[in-house]
């Protein structure tokens, strides 16, 4: 049987690095997620509003016009 070789300790650390990176990566990533879809489902609800409002000016604008043409 042949003996087992030593692994480098650069190898090592180069793999421990890489491993601890991808859990941190995780983490940061599910604490993340939520706080993201919150502020598109804001940022969503604030459009709906915005395009409302544009569309009442747009009404009202149109109405006005028809009235001074009268």
């Amino acid at each position: 049987m042949i003996p087992p070789v030593d692994v480098s300790p650069l190898s090592k650390f180069g793999r421990h690095s890489v491993l601890m990176g991808i859990v941190h990566g995780k983490k940061r990533y599910d604490h993340s997620k939520p706080i993201a879809e919150e502020e598109s489902r804001i940022a969503a609800e604030e459009k709906k509003k915005c395009e409302e409002m544009e569309r009442i000016a747009r009404a009202l604008a149109e109405a006005n016009k028809d009235s001074m043409l009268k």
